[in-house]
């Protein structure tokens, strides 16, 4: 499959603003705003994100357009990536083309993710991509207003370090 990554355009927020209101989706990522419907807060979030130089996010395009996009930032001292793609897209390996891409633009290393222990799609894309499970945790996801699992994921080469 080929993927293209590329700056994210501000004709595409609302289309992802679409997508991040999509509840399976939100289910499936559990981590997302309390209200994905508040428009002002995904707009300050986009705001914030594309305007901080730590993070690196970019547009997944098929060639058709807009299919979802993923990035990176730093939290706790920690560099994490994460992806969002189109729930209509989603099984047509997007998302492993997309952070197969990323991985060579991304260079900062170690490099984490996180996923919902229910997302098991997400998991099979990690480890696709060279990912190992490292450990697990309960936190509070927004998305679905209650504590869940996560699994914490550490790109393999990282592990020997």
């Amino acid at each position: 499959m080929k993927i293209v990554l590329r700056a994210l355009e501000d004709t595409e927020l609302d289309q992802l603003f679409e997508w991040e209101q999509d509840q399976a989706a939100i289910q499936m990522a559990a981590f997302t705003r309390a209200d994905p419907a508040d428009r002002n807060a995904f707009d300050s979030h986009y705001a914030r994100i594309r305007s901080d130089p730590t993070v690196l996010l970019r547009s997944i395009d098929d060639g058709n357009g807009l299919v979802g996009t993923i990035g990176s930032f730093t939290m706790e001292g920690e560099r994490e990536i994460t992806y969002w793609i189109n729930p209509d897209r989603w099984g047509e390996g997007l998302a492993s083309a997309a952070l197969a891409a990323f991985l060579t633009v991304e260079l900062a290393r170690p490099l984490h993710a996180r996923v919902a222990a229910h997302n098991i799609g997400s998991a099979k894309v990690l480890a696709h991509s060279g990912f190992a499970k490292v450990g697990s945790e309960t936190s509070y996801a927004a998305g679905v207003g209650h504590d869940i699992i996560e699994h914490v994921y550490l790109l393999a080469g990282e592990l020997q370090r």
